[in-house]
């Protein structure tokens, strides 16, 4: 009989409801209410930050992030080109340039390719944007010190990344979106915790996080008389969004704690599978293991990638590849990318399978036969 896994859903427990009732009898429904400073002030607590801006979408952050730090016409900023489209789009909000850069091995940005590309070009780069591809945390290290040289900005895309620590080095305990200028993070639904959509940024300059949030209440300094002082955004997160995420962020952890469980028993059952290697993390972090990454080797395992996922989908289990390389998707085709070389290959072998919190331990062994039953072994 054949069962229905999702790949990623939302994990929302009932103690939810509370919050819920208590929005709709209050009438606290849209941009106002008590859940979303306390919201703000949670997650402020949990990423070790002084405070926190809710936002619509983890999309409005990076348009914000963009805006206070100054990018503009003309500017480049580099960006991934393996990464969601998301994570381009606000550049050109700015009408600025966005520079494709390739990834490494881990999926995140290539510091090596970038320093080379930094070399050459510096004076033309305003700001990084840096993805922690499916929770994976980049280089942190090299990067800062290569803004730190060149005295750029760097926006740190931690949307996949909530929860993910650095545990040694330089940056020890600090998480992904709180090491360069901007972090900025994302609660849509199929992100490790969710309040359906909305995002949030975090900032260590406190002028930045309050211009931000001028910026998000579309720019207004008097409610009574709505005077607007500069062009501002509709980028308010709802009071009933940040009612979900007040209760998400109790089980924050346990979520982390069961995928790393289910990453490691996915890892035991496919580790005598020849052709198919579950991606690792970042070693010297504590990853949220967001996404489970499988590499496909077709001439080991005796099946592509897609005859390989579309099998999976028949049987019901919902798996994707990874996203078309932005530089190749026709909005972007006439912006530089910058010796792509590991992003094309990644982009035709990685296979993302089920990883919802409320997986068991039981699905993804059921998973993992399946594959094997697929393949012949």
């Amino acid at each position: 009989m054949k069962r229905e896994i999702p790949l990623s859903v939302p994990n929302l427990n009932t103690n939810i409801v509370g919050n819920l009732q208590e929005c709709i009898e209050t009438g606290w429904v849209s941009t106002g209410g008590r859940f979303i400073a306390e919201f703000e002030e949670k997650f402020a607590k949990y990423t070790g930050m002084e405070s926190a801006v809710s936002t619509q979408s983890g999309t409005a952050g990076l348009h914000l992030a963009l805006r206070v730090l100054g990018v503009g016409p003309g500017d480049q900023v580099i960006v991934p080109t393996l990464t969601f489209v998301a994570a381009v789009t606000p550049v050109l909000y700015q009408n600025a340039i966005p520079v494709f850069m390739d990834c490494e091995d881990s999926l995140c940005m290539d510091m090596d390719k970038l320093e080379a590309y930094l070399k050459d070009n510096h004076g033309r780069v305003k700001a990084i944007i840096v993805v922690h591809i499916f929770g994976n945390m980049a280089d942190m290290d090299k990067l800062m010190a290569l803004a730190a040289e060149y005295q750029i900005a760097v926006i740190e895309d931690a949307t996949e990344a909530l929860g993910t620590v650095v545990t040694e080095g330089p940056y020890q305990g600090r998480h992904a979106g709180t090491i360069g200028d901007i972090g900025v993070f994302s609660f849509n639904a199929n992100k490790i915790i969710t309040t359906g959509g909305g995002g949030m940024v975090v900032s260590r300059d406190r002028k930045h996080l309050e211009h931000m949030r001028h910026l998000s209440i579309t720019a207004k300094t008097d409610s009574l008389y709505f005077v607007h002082d500069e062009v501002g955004y509709n980028y308010r997160m709802l009071n009933l969004q940040a009612a979900l995420g007040v209760s998400q962020m109790e089980e924050l952890e346990t979520f982390v704690e069961t995928k790393i469980k289910n990453y490691e028993r996915y890892k035991a059952e496919l580790a005598d599978v020849n052709g198919i290697v579950i991606l690792p993390f970042r070693p010297g972090t504590r990853a949220n293991y967001w996404f489970y990454s499988l590499l496909i080797n077709e001439a080991e395992l005796g099946i592509g990638r897609d005859e390989l996922m579309h099998k999976l989908i028949e049987e019901g289990i919902q798996c994707r590849p990874i996203w078309k390389l932005i530089h190749t998707l026709e909005p972007y085709k006439k912006f530089e990318a910058y010796r792509i070389e590991k992003a094309v290959y990644y982009e035709s072998h990685i296979l993302n399978v089920p990883c919802s919190t409320s997986l068991t331990i039981e699905e993804v062994v059921y998973v993992c036969d399946k594959v094997k039953e697929i393949a012949g072994l």
